[in-house]
């Protein structure tokens, strides 16, 4: 979370106005359909993350980019605006969370089914 809350600060992550300026090759659009994502965009604008932008409204009315990167109250709602959203990843979705195998869903030693190695 630390990463991104970083990138988002200084604007060098996955987004398309850093690909602009360090990965050419990149697609620089939004998926929402924006032609040049930027940070603004996704903070304030995309309606990808419209859902959780109360998150970020709670301490920003019109969230002012100032407020939410530069102070305290600021950097708690967009650490968890990110967290919800998975805004500023590769994929700009949440993690999914990892199941955990519990001892009933690993398979029998004797699985009649199970090929032999």
């Amino acid at each position: 979370m630390f990463g991104r809350l970083t990138q988002c600060r200084t604007g060098h992550g996955y987004i398309g106005e850093f690909y602009a300026q360090i990965v050419p090759d990149e697609n620089v659009d939004c998926p929402c359909g924006e032609r040049f994502q930027t940070r603004e965009h996704i903070l304030r604008e995309c309606p990808r993350y419209e859902r959780h932008r109360d998150i970020l409204r709670k301490v920003s009315r019109d969230v002012s980019l100032p407020e939410i990167l530069s102070t305290k109250k600021g950097i708690k709602a967009l650490s968890d605006f990110l967290i919800n959203t998975g805004a500023f990843t590769k994929t700009g979705a949440p993690r999914q969370k990892k199941s955990t195998l519990i001892y009933e869903d690993a398979p029998d030693d004797e699985d009649e089914d199970a090929e032999e190695i």
